[in-house]
């Protein structure tokens, strides 16, 4: 283990650029729990910094068999690359998961459920976050992060997936009408949610595979992109409430789809 002592370190320098988006290649994983959810995934560790003092030895000798690097810090200087404001000591950098179609596709097959989720125009990196870790709950076969969402692999994205992220197969950056036309090469059947769609998701047959669509809480999906999917599902709700937190929406569609599929 080393000892840095000084802000203007190059290891913080570059970790304080995947704070900022600057670096798309590397992830910071923070906290002792997502820690312990990439030590059991298998992406790359680069580098590893803890506070003066850390106390979970264990934790740190299963990092430091997997890293290239290990930096101690007095607790002033970690908060300078810390993205909470109650860090609990330790930050993993590490290489940005595989996103490749490919990986994806090795995934369609063995998945208990037939579903990819689209996640299109989703800006808020926590939904995103919960998103990902509702897929890898029902057992969805995969995600694809259209062009417009927010980053998928950002610190806050990371905490809110609990660790799906190191795990679920992932498409980032993806056009709206790339994935469609993937999904038809692979007999996908495009569904998309919409609070304007007549057919509830309970009527579906979800032992059909599916490409599953969300669009943002804000805007949904625009009218071409709905002309362009084979069908729409709403969820029907009483008291004249009109919408439902996106995650929320997720997790009630992907479940119900999983219990047809046990």
């Amino acid at each position: 283990m080393q000892t840095i002592t000084s802000r203007d370190n190059s290891r913080l320098v570059a970790a304080r650029k995947i704070i900022a988006g600057k670096d798309r290649a590397r992830i910071l994983v923070e906290g002792r729990r997502l820690v312990n959810e990439a030590l059991r995934s298998e992406i790359e560790f680069d580098e590893c910094f803890v506070t003066s003092g850390f106390d979970d030895d264990q934790l740190l000798v299963n990092v430091a068999n997997r890293c290239r690097f290990v930096g101690e810090m007095s607790a002033r200087l970690f908060h300078t690359v810390a993205d909470t404001g109650t860090s609990q000591g330790i930050i993993l950098i590490a290489q940005r998961p595989e996103t490749s179609l490919e990986r994806l596709e090795r995934c369609l097959r063995p998945a208990t459920l037939p579903i990819v989720v689209m996640l299109n125009g989703i800006n808020n990196p926590a939904n995103l976050g919960a998103i990902f870790r509702t897929a890898e709950a029902a057992d969805a076969a995969g995600i694809i992060v259209s062009k417009n969402s927010a980053d998928a692999f950002s610190p806050k994205a990371l905490r809110a997936a609990m660790g799906a992220s190191f795990r679920m197969p992932i498409r980032v950056d993806a056009g709206f009408g790339d994935a469609v036309a993937w999904a038809r090469s692979h007999e996908l059947l495009v569904t998309a949610a919409d609070v304007s769609a007549t057919q509830d998701y309970s009527q579906v047959d979800w032992k059909r595979p599916r490409l599953l669509i969300f669009g943002s809480e804000a805007h949904g999906l625009s009218s071409d992109e709905l002309a362009s999917v084979d069908e729409t599902i709403c969820i029907k709700m009483a008291n004249q409430v009109d919408s439902l937190n996106l995650a929320v929406s997720a997790g009630i569609i992907l479940f119900e789809s999983k219990r047809h599929n046990q």
